[in-house]
């Protein structure tokens, strides 16, 4: 393991439900995160916003120990991620971006396997599974395998499987790309329970409307590096996050091009 993981010592303080330390991953010459540093609550509802390419899920995935950093400590309420992965990990539940699933396996298969994997007891699984899958919609497509799922169906067939072990920590990747209205408005509602109840969400997304009304802290990430963090009402300054976020990352063209678009 390089020297620059090899960092046991938690940031100072109640530790935070999730801790970045000078986190850095390049790919080749392109830098993807640089360095970054943030803290999120515990009990807190976070928002990840950033465009395409800024390094948010590169950022999540070395959090949650899919991808090994370049640089930098990660911890999980005080676990350190990278020393102590097994631990870490049993306090988290992932929605990964691009979702891979054994998707030859029914919903109600693979739900249940996931709870397994996590050595919880059958009964309680079952108990979980269809608990789930009623509150996801699911439950009349149990039996049918998950390759035949639409794509809003998986999303939600994988929210089920990182929740089914009721984790300390929610880590989701572009939960509501592809989902329905109304099922887009169940899953913020079991969002909204868990969090009362003393769990932590990290979402990202590209949607700054849904961040604001839903999420109670925000960071802003553009090419590897944090922008500004803080509440929501903290980074948006008094205007709409998605003027503040257009405002710090910049990008908006405001040609007059597409002159053959007129109609009159």
């Amino acid at each position: 393991m390089p020297d620059s993981l090899l960092n046991d010592t938690p940031p100072p303080g109640p530790p935070p439900a999730l801790a970045l330390r000078g986190l850095a991953k390049t790919f080749g010459p392109k830098v993807a995160v640089n360095g970054i540093n943030l803290d999120v609550p515990a009990g807190s509802f976070y928002g990840l916003v950033g465009p395409n390419g800024a390094g948010k899920t590169t950022s999540l995935s070395m959090a949650t120990g899919l991808l090994r950093p370049d640089a930098g400590a990660v911890w999980v309420h005080g676990i350190n991620v990278w020393e102590q992965p097994l631990e870490a990990k049993r306090l988290m539940g992932i929605l990964p971006d691009g979702v891979r699933l054994f998707d030859r396996l029914s919903g109600e298969q693979l739900v249940t396997y996931a709870g397994l994997l996590r050595g919880m007891d059958r009964d309680t699984v079952a108990e979980r599974v269809a608990d789930l899958l009623a509150t996801l919609d699911l439950a009349k497509d149990a039996g049918t395998l998950v390759v035949d799922y639409s794509a809003g169906m998986t999303k939600k067939i994988a929210l089920a499987s990182a929740l089914i072990h009721a984790p300390r920590l929610l880590v989701l990747d572009e939960p509501f790309e592809s989902v329905d209205p109304i099922s887009a408005a169940n899953i913020r509602d079991i969002l909204d329970g868990y969090v009362a109840s003393g769990g932590t969400v990290i979402v990202s997304s590209h949607v700054m409307d849904l961040v604001q009304r839903m999420c109670d802290h925000v960071a802003v990430i553009a090419a590897g590096n944090v922008l500004a963090a803080g509440t929501v009402d903290e980074v948006r300054s008094g205007e709409s996050l998605e003027d503040r976020f257009v405002a710090l990352v910049g990008g908006r063209n405001h040609s007059t091009g597409l002159q053959w678009l007129r109609t009159s």
